[in-house]
């Protein structure tokens, strides 16, 4: 079994924008900017021939090279921050994308990630993080825009867990956009 998404990757420059943010915020464990990405699905431990499959009807998605840019910043959790992130702006061909993924895992037998999409770049994971304090860095921090830049592919990725520590993010297929 292989843990394995899609998503889109994030340009040098944009992560450059991001890294400044990460800092001030107690309970944060900041991800690397290896770890940036903007996941359009999360499919899970799937078997090696079912991988296959997945990575064959991904292949098969016709989508134009898209426009993307970021404005502000976020958290999910209301009473309990869980993480915080940076918003990536909804366009109809992000969300088309996103819905093809998720339709293609569902063709091939699996169960895609049933969260609505919320195309963001997650900064941070939380822990014990304290409502009034993630306020008050989200706020700092709404004054970040990003981009626009213009995506020319997406990957599946392996979520690949190195002796305890955190995942490495592995390409494992390269899907051209336009």
């Amino acid at each position: 079994m292989i843990r394995l998404f899609a998503a889109l990757p994030v340009p040098e420059d944009v992560m450059d924008r991001l890294e400044p943010l990460q800092t001030g915020l107690n309970g944060a464990s900041w991800r690397g900017r290896e770890h940036f990405h903007i996941t359009l699905g999360f499919f899970g431990d799937v078997a090696v021939p079912d991988a296959q499959e997945l990575d064959a009807s991904i292949g098969d998605i016709p989508a134009p090279q898209l426009d993307l840019e970021i404005e502000g910043v976020g958290w999910f959790g209301r009473k309990e921050p869980g993480l915080v992130y940076a918003p990536v702006k909804r366009t109809e061909p992000l969300e088309a994308l996103a819905k093809a993924c998720r339709k293609a895992a569902s063709t091939v037998g699996l169960s895609p990630d049933a969260k609505p999409f919320r195309p963001h770049i997650t900064l941070a994971y939380l822990n014990n993080a304290r409502l009034e304090e993630v306020m008050a860095w989200s706020e700092r921090w709404q004054v970040l825009r990003a981009g626009p830049w213009t995506a020319d592919r997406f990957y599946m990725f392996e979520s690949a867990l190195r002796n305890g520590k955190k995942s490495v993010y592995v390409p494992v297929a390269e899907y051209p956009l336009g």
